[in-house]
């Protein structure tokens, strides 16, 4: 008999003394009390390629592609797809997509069932959330190769690739997803203010990741004290400075005032952004305004901060060289202009961010024959005023 309030209840009894592969056999126990005979929790794998039953599920080991499966349309979408007599409905962490919840139902759900459904994958992806790390199933559902541990090192210091708040979306991919070590992103929003900072290190392996994650704390730390963007660039300069003489790295850092639209931030040896108006290029941002972090010392001028004022929905792509600089067989580069088109074409036909992200680093790696020379990372930034 259904019974979804107990499913419920059961499913919260997993809150303060669990596992994360105690999550499976309860997901089972309480099927029948959703009118279904079985559910399962589909995690995307770390390449974004696959959904992967999580570690503890009794059977059915099979993933299910994110592309051209109906699992996949609700992971990519973040809607919920039905193709009897299964039901996907996206697991979601605040804007995080973490997977599907995969119901195999017993009849055709009505709408009460679905909206039942819906606030349990709602649940379980908060369960998933807060157990990842009292244990490592989820990770172990996630990697389909083992992590070198410079990756590890990152991977272990990044926020979660998608974020929404205050009318803003900030959604970043890196890769390669196993064997990155100079490249890092983070975000944070405070009040009003949306922070990105997007790094590149000079150098890969162990070094590397050592190198950023100074860099990413103590941009984080300079953050968390107040600073505004030019001192937080003279603290990080300074720490790298003393740590790491004659290291450096690349930057972007930027603050986004979710209220006016007033966008600002310093190029520290870095690309300049991607600002695009609805499909259409904007001019681009002055580039360099400061030199890269560890080397800023060479300069006596301060930082220059560069502002521009954004219109509801437009987009701002920070990316590192390697997206740019990623090489086709015979040499040519994908380049500045083949990364605009590539960006435009996906918000003409309104592909979600996140998405957009996904397609964007499976192309460079398609580019690159599936052999990254280089770290390669990007991250997206929507101003959406109004948009919840």
């Amino acid at each position: 008999m259904a019974d979804p309030m107990e499913a419920v209840r059961r499913l919260l009894d997993l809150r303060h003394r669990s596992r994360p592969e105690d999550l499976p056999p309860i997901l089972d126990a309480v099927a029948p009390l959703l009118g279904a005979a079985r559910i399962t929790a589909l995690m995307v794998d770390y390449e974004q390629i696959s959904l992967w039953p999580l570690h503890g599920t009794a059977s059915d080991s099979a993933p299910r592609k994110v592309d051209d499966t109906p699992a996949g349309q609700a992971f990519s979408t973040t809607r919920t797809a039905y193709a009897e007599p299964c039901l996907w409905v996206p697991l979601l962490h605040g804007a995080e997509r973490l997977g599907v919840l995969e119901v195999w139902l017993d009849a055709d759900p009505g709408e009460p069932l679905r909206r039942d459904l819906e606030a349990i994958a709602a649940l379980v992806a908060e369960l998933i959330a807060s157990r990842r790390f009292y244990g490592d199933a989820v990770e172990l559902t996630r990697r389909r190769q083992p992590m070198q541990l410079a990756a590890e090192i990152i991977w272990n210091q990044l926020p979660p690739l998608t974020f929404a708040a205050n009318g803003t979306l900030v959604t970043a991919v890196l890769e390669p997803c196993y064997d990155v070590g100079g490249d890092a992103f983070d975000y944070a929003a405070n009040g009003d203010l949306v922070h990105v900072a997007l790094f590149d290190t000079v150098g890969h392996g162990i070094g590397a990741s050592a190198l950023t994650t100074l860099t990413l704390n103590t941009y984080r730390n300079a953050r968390r004290c107040g600073l505004g963007l030019a001192d937080t660039y003279r603290s990080i300069d300074k720490w790298i400075r003393a740590q790491y003489p004659g290291a450096f790295v690349t930057a972007v850092l930027a603050e986004l005032d979710t209220t006016t639209g007033a966008y600002r931030r310093i190029a520290a040896g870095h690309p300049a952004e991607l600002h695009l108006r609805g499909d259409r290029p904007m001019p681009a941002l002055p580039t360099p305004t400061a030199l890269p972090l560890g080397l800023g010392h060479m300069l006596p001028r301060p930082p220059g901060v560069t502002e521009v004022m954004l219109e509801p929905g437009d987009a701002l792509v920070l990316y590192t060289d390697g997206i740019t600089e990623a090489r086709s067989a015979d040499g040519e580069l994908f380049g500045q202009d083949r990364l605009a088109a590539f960006v435009r074409a996906e918000m003409r036909r309104d592909v979600p961010a996140p998405e957009l992200m996904r397609h964007l680093i499976h192309t460079i790696v398609s580019y690159e024959n599936g052999e990254l020379r280089d770290d390669a990372t990007a991250a997206l930034v929507q101003w959406r005023p109004g948009v919840s």
